[in-house]
């Protein structure tokens, strides 16, 4: 196949994957009071369900790499999107004298190890074969990912509605992963160039205060990132907001999402510095998040278009990082493994704060005063990760072969 009709076809397998890689999270919330009226979830299990994905994010991200090494990133990939497909079948099955939940649990995780690979081949997919392209290809594949949330919140609920079935309303996004894997199998099989570093081990990330920076910045915004995936309709309904409007305040936030996360790449690689676009997009999302719990009412479409506009743009900041603060395609995979290893992990104890947070208050108002003071630290490590300086190296400025950051 000639290299530039490669190069278009997996352009946009990597963003038709980015447009599965959030349903299994938004899906399940939109309809989480329903299920757990015709399911009879207990209440650790709702904990466990919001809170066991990201964390599976986490520790399975390490496992990418080597796993693209090993046997080419499309394959893995491939791999990946097969599992996802798997995960989303097997989670709304019941299982004879079992019910649904040991297959919901299941299927979670299974898609919580799928979207890890996922999340991380993707941006060293793109450093290695668009390093010309980083803002835009950067722009459309976290697009992609923000918009897979956005369609889950806003069309779950609807086919639960039409349906009846809630099993039918989460397992239905198995078929465009399904769609996914089967078209672009052709081309994930014939693509076996490995990521690499110039050696074996490049540079080590756990010693670099550059990677620090980014992973840290790359915590606090999944911490918010994957509570309102979680949380947010919840909390609209709790204040009142009926069902279909909540899922349709969700989706229109993450729909604004789309548009800053579209932007925000391509605006970081033109920058000098990025610090300044990361610390404001940072605060923007924070308190936007803690004016949807706290704030009146009748602005909450307000609160949630300034929501949706900063977390779009500070997902997409915090997964470019791993691009621009990196000089090959290997070690972008690594930091990206490393980022999202303890971003997600970490990133996870946000759901599970805001559970728990719940359960003691009675109410969401806490959870406001967490996520402004998560949207802060996001400001202060997305202004020292947006320095120019690469993973590594010492600052840019005064190094002896210091490149420009590719345009694009």
């Amino acid at each position: 196949m000639p290299r530039r009709r490669r190069l278009a076809l997996l352009g946009l397998w990597l963003i038709l994957v980015g447009l599965n890689l959030r349903t299994v999270f938004s899906s399940f919330s939109a309809v989480l009071s329903e299920i757990r009226g015709a399911a009879g979830l207990p209440d650790w299990s709702v904990t466990v369900l919001t809170t066991a994905p990201v964390a599976c994010l986490g520790i399975f991200a390490p496992l990418a790499p080597p796993l693209a090494r090993r046997f080419g990133a499309e394959r893995v990939l491939l791999a990946a999107t097969g599992l996802l497909t798997l995960g989303l079948l097997v989670r709304p099955t019941a299982i004879p004298g079992w019910g649904t939940l040991p297959s919901l649990l299941l299927g979670t995780a299974v898609c919580g190890f799928a979207i890890a690979l996922g999340n991380v081949l993707l941006p060293g997919l793109v450093k290695r074969d668009f390093p010309h392209r980083l803002g835009l290809m950067s722009g459309l594949y976290t697009t992609a990912i923000v918009a897979s949330a956005a369609l889950a919140a806003g069309l779950t609920y609807p086919v639960l509605s039409a349906s009846g079935s809630w099993q039918l309303a989460l397992g239905i996004w198995a078929l465009p992963a399904a769609a996914v894997a089967v078209v672009f199998a052709p081309l994930a099989w014939t693509g076996r160039e490995p990521l690499h570093t110039a050696d074996d081990d490049g540079p080590r990330l756990t010693r670099d205060p550059i990677a620090w920076h980014v992973t840290l910045f790359m915590v606090a915004q999944a911490m918010m990132s994957f509570s309102v995936f979680a949380w947010l309709s919840p909390i609209l309904r709790e204040r009142g907001v009926d069902g279909t409007s909540a899922g349709l305040i969700a989706s229109f936030s993450i729909v604004l999402q789309m548009a800053g996360s579209l932007v925000a790449p391509a605006i970081a690689a033109r920058l000098f510095r990025q610090s300044a676009l990361n610390a404001v997009v940072a605060l923007l999302t924070g308190s936007g998040f803690a004016l949807c719990i706290v704030g009146p009412l009748g602005g909450v479409w307000l609160w949630s278009a300034m929501l949706g506009l900063g977390q779009g743009a500070l997902t997409a900041l915090a997964l470019t990082m791993a691009m621009l603060r990196t000089r090959d395609a290997g070690t972008a995979a690594r930091l990206s493994g490393m980022m999202q290893g303890f971003g997600y992990g970490l990133g996870s104890t946000g759901t599970l704060l805001v559970a728990q947070l719940h359960a003691a208050a009675g109410s969401f108002v806490p959870v406001a005063a967490l996520f402004a003071v998560v949207g802060l630290s996001a400001a202060v490590f997305g202004a020292l990760s947006g320095r120019r300086r690469f993973v590594g190296s010492a600052a840019l400025s005064t190094s002896v072969d210091a490149r420009p950051l590719p345009r694009g």
